[in-house]
């Protein structure tokens, strides 16, 4: 696996080489969920993707405008997203994303804690922009997916 975190940028090159895969989903007052699925895509050979900085520069003035950069392009060099919603926070900018994101052909992997607040509403958005997306609802599930998703296609989305 090749690991990528903002605000290190990846070289489109990389991804030529490596099927890379973007993690989207709750940053802010939420767990470092981000980090648990790029452990788990660890043995692959993909290009994680993680916009999650360990030490977000919160006095640096002009660091949301780079993080939002950085993520939009990012998302844009994905081959697939990753998206999760945890219970912690409504992800208002990850349900923009999903739903910008559905209306594309780019691959989506989708999952949902549980006890997420809008679940229901990310189920019947998802059934309707793209019912081939199959819903999970745990971390280690998503992971399996796009492993999974990967081997039946050898080598990536591309």
């Amino acid at each position: 696996m090749i690991y990528v975190e903002a605000p290190e940028v990846c070289a489109s090159f990389v991804v030529e080489k490596h099927p890379a895969i973007y993690l989207a989903g709750g940053i802010s007052d939420c767990p470092g969920w981000q980090f648990e699925v790029a452990r788990m895509l660890g043995e692959t050979e993909y290009t994680v993707l993680n916009p999650c900085r360990v030490d977000f520069p919160m006095d640096d003035p002009h660091a949301a405008e780079q993080q939002i950069v950085w993520e939009y392009r990012h998302l844009r060099l994905a081959d697939a997203i990753l998206f999760w919603f945890p219970c912690e926070t409504l992800c208002p900018i990850t349900l923009y994303e999903l739903g910008q994101w559905s209306a594309t052909q780019k691959p989506l992997f989708v999952g949902v804690h549980p006890d997420y607040k809008r679940r229901r509403d990310v189920e019947i958005q998802m059934g309707l922009s793209r019912p081939n997306v199959e819903i999970v609802y745990s971390l280690r599930a998503l992971a399996d997916q796009v492993i999974a998703a990967f081997e039946l296609v050898r080598g990536g989305w591309k």
